[in-house]
């Protein structure tokens, strides 16, 4: 599985110098497109993580900026004209409740004690990255299955997501992708 963007740094809409249209209470939540290349066709569901691991020295942990389960390849766009023909279009994140109702997202890191968010919209849904300190890198993981991740719902923990894909053979696929956003 090749995952790919239009950009290396991510556009200042899907982050930290978002205008207002592209937050929350504050938070960035537009997430950004992407593409899917060369999956393996036993490929049905697809998951995710967004991640940042330059946040371990400003905050003690990783930081999670998203997380989905359950997203079956047959409801994304396919455009056999595209050398492109998987994508997540940008606005996934909001609009993925109302698209695909079995996907789930999970909570990222501003339901935590340092941020304290308690918005739902925030707190399960695409945060996008607001580096505080200096310009940081951010990894999306994309996990290929046959089958749904059945024992996640809706606000489910990163770490429950890794146990089914690290702690079981149910992952078929798999590709990775950084990116950087600005600090300042």
């Amino acid at each position: 599985m090749k995952i790919s963007a239009d950009f290396t740094r991510l556009p200042d809409k899907y982050g930290k110098f978002a205008d207002d249209s592209h937050k929350t209470d504050g938070y960035p939540t537009t997430s950004f497109p992407f593409y899917i290349d060369s999956m393996n066709s036993a490929v049905r569901y697809i998951h995710l993580e967004f991640v940042d691991d330059d946040a371990i020295p400003v905050c003690g942990h990783q930081w999670i900026h998203w997380a989905v389960a359950n997203i079956p390849v047959d409801a994304l766009m396919f455009d056999f004209n595209d050398s492109h023909a998987l994508q997540i279009p940008e606005d996934f994140s909001r609009q993925l409740p109302s698209l695909i109702p079995e996907a789930v997202q999970g909570r990222n890191s501003s339901w935590g004690k340092i941020a304290q968010q308690t918005n739902p919209s925030v707190t399960m849904r695409y945060n996008g990255p607001q580096p505080p300190d200096k310009d940081h890198d951010y990894k999306l993981c994309v996990y290929g299955t046959a089958q749904p991740f059945k024992e996640l719902s809706e606000g489910f923990y990163l770490n429950e997501l890794r146990n089914l894909v690290f702690r079981t053979d149910a992952v078929i696929d798999y590709g990775e992708i950084y990116f950087s956003s600005r600090a300042h």
